[in-house]
């Protein structure tokens, strides 16, 4: 099992949370998870180095918060693991230039910012991808909608490399929670909650002083109604909010709707705003209290990356072989580490 997250951000959103941080806490019991945070994939859009280091310390500091257990998973950084990029290359030799341009997720991002700053790693970037799951051999990936098309796209590689060459790789198939949370924007219910959201009201993020994000909740976007029931068509804000509530308590949408019938949305907002700040308080206290140890941090990715390389290597390995590559000699492997 493997899933990444990009460091693109000061702090994940309850977006993230709800809709896979908590289910990839939930999977290391009964899976051998393998958990990245992919900063190659962050840099294929212009970006801050000095941010970019940050943020990736920030991002393994909340994963861990989250409940992410260096002893139950494999958690590492993308770049750690040359691997990656190495399999990235030869895979990408193996896709067809109009297979490539048909990614819609490419398309969706170089038209937000403009084709002319559009970048060639952008345009692989469902490659590279492709090569984060096949080099652990992965036969699960939680994937959300936005993800299916290029898990296809690895399949395909997979198939395809496995036609040529032989056997190499498995299929990966994909792992749909179906009580996975989607969670909106406060402001504009009709769109998931995101970071490049136009406002930053509609985030709820994690490392918001907790102030600040009970205040967010009281300012979400509802309707002229005042009946707190789930009806995501005519009440998407109402609808959300209950979504964020039932998440984090575990209660049934339908038992909440019963406990607000005819109190309407101050009452509501105001309980859930309290829900809110009883989650992220504790969260940001651990969050913060790992950063405060940069040399713990980095020991866990060390370890991170040594047992991930255990994997990827003699896959790497094998790849090479069947591609007809001379074996390089050890110094040279070694000096990969």
């Amino acid at each position: 099992m493997l899933s990444g997250i990009q460091p693109t951000a000061d702090s994940f959103h309850f977006g993230n949370y709800l809709g896979a941080l908590r289910q990839w806490v939930a999977l290391q019991d009964d899976h051998d998870a393998f958990y990245c945070v992919v900063d190659l994939h962050a840099i294929t859009v212009e970006y801050d180095p000095k941010a970019l280091r940050e943020r990736t310390r920030r991002s393994v500091a909340q994963l861990l918060a989250a409940g992410i257990d260096p002893e139950r998973s494999t958690l590492f950084v993308q770049s750690h693991v040359p691997e990656h990029a190495q399999l990235g290359w030869v895979l990408g030799c193996l896709t067809g230039f109009g297979e490539a341009s048909r990614m819609t997720q490419f398309k969706d991002k170089s038209a937000k910012g403009g084709a002319d700053r559009a970048t060639v790693g952008l345009f692989t970037y469902p490659i590279l991808q492709a090569a984060d799951i096949l080099i652990y051999q992965a036969d699960r990936v939680p994937v959300g909608e936005d993800q299916r098309q290029h898990l296809e796209l690895t399949r395909d590689l997979a198939q395809r490399f496995n036609h040529r060459f032989g056997k190499t790789f498995r299929l990966p198939e994909p792992y749909i929670v179906k009580e996975t949370a989607k969670i909106a924007d406060l402001q504009d219910p009709t769109a998931k909650m995101s970071k490049s959201s136009s406002s930053p009201a509609g985030i709820i993020d994690l490392l918001d002083d907790p102030k600040v994000s009970a205040k967010k909740i009281r300012s979400a976007v509802t309707d002229s109604g005042r009946d707190v029931i789930f009806d995501p068509e005519n009440k998407a804000g109402v609808a959300n909010l209950l979504t964020i509530y039932s998440a984090l308590t575990g209660r049934k949408i339908s038992e909440l709707e019963d406990e607000y019938a005819g109190r309407g949305y101050g009452d509501f907002k105001k309980d859930l705003a309290e829900v809110v700040v009883e989650f992220v308080t504790p969260f940001r206290e651990k969050t913060l209290g790992y950063l405060e140890d940069k040399a713990a941090l980095d020991a866990i990715l060390a370890r991170g990356a040594e047992r991930a390389r255990a994997v990827t290597e003699p896959t790497l390995q094998r790849v090479y072989d069947r591609l007809g590559f001379i074996a390089a000699p050890p110094m040279f492997i070694e000096s990969g580490r």
